[in-house]
């Protein structure tokens, strides 16, 4: 069974992209994936700088390490500030592409097994959607989030969806009102769980 990992690129409570991000996931367990949703404002990363780093990576950074390297493919919602991805989502892929330190608060063995920054993106099929209350849909914002997946050695999968008016798209118990758009999402995860499938199999 392929493994999937989705999440939003923001923690608002009623974000239009975690509403998107929920929907992926359980479109990819309806289509045979084991998909993990996860928030990332259950983890607590601090803006990135290498001073803190030098003390030693932050635990839930390892943690999310960890997760993004153990699922073949993933989904991610971005919105779109400013014509460009969150701060939070840039943030985050900032600290989970840099090589792991110990400090202060690990022992040596985190940089043997996170040393390599690109251990947690290499080979990873992403698919990638963003929503907005605009008719372009946070469509601007895809294209530097494939600009810094493609630059960690990540296949980021063509198949892309924009949903505007988000927030007329959703109905009471989280589903799209949409069925286009439904299958829009369908489409995407099901590329991903189709590239990732392969590119992680055994070669024969």
């Amino acid at each position: 069974m392929t493994s999937i990992l989705v999440f939003a690129g923001s923690t608002r409570a009623e974000s239009f992209n975690r509403k998107l991000a929920a929907v992926a996931a359980k479109s990819g367990e309806a289509q045979g994936a084991q998909a993990t949703l996860i928030d990332l404002a259950d983890f607590d990363i601090p803006i990135y700088n290498a001073d803190i780093e030098a003390k030693g990576t932050p635990p839930d950074v390892l943690k999310l390490k960890s997760l993004m390297h153990a699922h073949a493919g993933w989904v991610i919602c971005s919105p779109e500030y400013n014509a460009s991805i969150t701060a939070l989502l840039k943030n985050t892929i900032d600290w989970c592409s840099s090589p792991a330190k110990s400090g202060q608060l690990h022992g040596p063995d985190v940089e043997k097994d996170w040393g390599d920054g690109f251990k947690p993106f290499r080979g990873k099929v992403v698919g990638l959607m963003a929503a907005s209350p605009g008719g372009l849909g946070g469509i601007r914002s895809l294209s530097d989030v494939s600009k810094l997946l493609l630059n960690l050695h990540c296949w980021v999968a063509p198949e892309q969806f924009a949903l505007g008016r988000a927030g007329s798209a959703f109905a009471p118990d989280g589903s799209l009102t949409d069925p286009k758009s439904a299958e829009r999402v369908a489409a995407v995860v099901k590329q991903v769980i189709w590239a990732a499938g392969r590119l992680s199999a055994p070669s024969p």
